[in-house]
């Protein structure tokens, strides 16, 4: 019988000929993750449980990343709890300040996530190793626990929607204007415990930070997953990365998907989710010139090294609006390192942004750009619901890089095209 690509996967770490959505399996797992919020958690669980040992010290990673540099004395409590938890359990992948990065831009970037694998982290964004062929997915912390201590998980298979990308990316339009575009399409629950397959000639035209941005996203739309196809650009990617054999799967061509989705990339436009949804999405045309009091660029969606290229392209020799503020947050400490060598720091702070050590921050609330009552921000993270980012009476539009380095620019939601400079 046929499956699709996220099906083979499973299958394969189930070592089984095959699978059918719905089915319960019981997979073995290549990564199990966690952070400085899920973590401590997680370790509660698996202690109370009467563990002592975890499956394999290579095979889970730790990342401190949602409220560091800490916050508070409670932040400052759970980077303990898991700081010492990877020392005592001699953790290879842990991560702490200065060291640190967005988890789900830090493990590509280290080569700790491969095409083929089964990854499972207890943070909802997980699903972002999708873009190099991989089947990950959130789960709680109680999962991570047992991940931690068996090296399985139990899951069902998947049914699928496979979403067929034409054409090419138009100027000033990127990875995050397509999975917004797409949550529009179809909803926060159009894809709920499906998995959101890419394919089409189109996927070749995407970089692979476009990928990381869609995939991420892939939750949004209520996804279980969301993965592409491996090929030239995945390769070159992973090459002098990864330091272990990795295997790829392809879906069959007879494979069975529930709908299918066609989006032609090059008819796309500037794109925004305006409060409180992911899904409530207008194109730069129909929303521009809201006004706005913040800007975040940065997060596991799009705080990779072409996301800052970007906005430092359209702030560079300007300055940020009166009375707004802009944050900029790499999202790892290389990718904060290329920053100050390339120049692209000091266009930030010439410009009067913020710009910071990698974080979460922002995105979830926690610290570095939380929001009073009534204000308003444009960022470029994956998240916009009632109070996300501060006051429950604060709102959020998602956006790309360029549109937020404008907006900064303008003072109020604005078109890339409208700051555009000749090259």
């Amino acid at each position: 019988m046929s499956m699709t690509m996220t099906q083979k996967i499973l299958a394969a770490h189930a070592g089984l000929d095959h699978v059918k959505a719905g089915d319960l399996i019981e997979a073995k797992l290549d990564l199990v993750l966690g952070n400085d919020v899920t973590a401590p958690v997680a370790i509660g669980v698996f202690e109370k449980a009467g563990f002592t040992k975890v499956f394999d010290p290579n095979k889970i990673a730790i990342v401190l990343d949602h409220y560091t540099p800490c916050k508070d004395i409670q932040s400052a409590e759970l980077c303990k709890t898991a700081r010492d938890f990877a020392r005592a359990q001699g953790i290879r992948h842990f991560y702490d300040v200065g060291t640190v990065g967005i988890e789900h831009a830090l493990l590509p970037e280290q080569g700790i996530v491969a095409p083929g694998e089964c990854i499972i982290g207890a943070d909802s964004h997980t699903c972002t190793y999708g873009a190099l062929g991989a089947f990950a997915t959130g789960v709680g912390s109680t999962d991570m626990a047992a991940g931690m201590a068996a090296g399985e998980n139990w899951f069902k298979v998947p049914a699928a929607i496979k979403v067929t990308l034409t054409g090419a990316l138009p100027k000033h339009v990127s990875g995050k204007d397509v999975i917004l575009h797409l949550i529009g399409l179809i909803g926060v629950d159009g894809a709920l415990y499906r998995s959101l397959e890419f394919t089409g000639e189109g996927v070749r035209s995407l970089s692979m930070d476009d990928r990381f941005t869609i995939s991420n996203m892939a939750i949004e739309a209520g996804g279980k997953n969301g993965i592409f196809p491996v090929d030239e650009t995945t390769i070159e990617y992973v090459t002098g990365r990864v330091d272990r054999p990795w295997q790829t799967f392809e879906a069959d061509p007879d494979a069975e998907y529930e709908r299918e989705v066609v989006i032609d990339l090059s008819a796309l436009r500037p794109t925004v989710s305006l409060p409180h949804l992911p899904s409530n999405t207008r194109t730069i045309d129909e929303a521009k010139g809201m006004k706005i009091d913040q800007v975040v660029i940065g997060s596991c969606t799009n705080g990779r090294m072409s996301d800052l290229r970007a906005a430092a392209k359209l702030l560079e020799g300007r300055h940020v609006a009166e009375n707004v503020r802009c944050i900029v947050i790499p999202a790892t400490q290389h990718i904060a390192r290329q920053c100050l060598y390339e120049g692209i720091a000091d266009v930030f702070l010439a410009a009067g942004c913020a710009f910071s050590t990698p974080t979460c921050g922002p995105c979830l609330g926690g610290h570095m750009g939380c929001m009073a009552a009534g204000e308003r921000a444009v960022a470029t993270t994956n998240r916009n619901f009632v109070g996300r980012m501060g006051h429950t009476e604060s709102e959020v539009i998602l956006a790309s890089p360029a549109v937020a380095a404008a907006s900064a620019v303008a003072g109020c939601l604005a078109d890339p095209a409208d700051y555009e400079k000749e090259d």
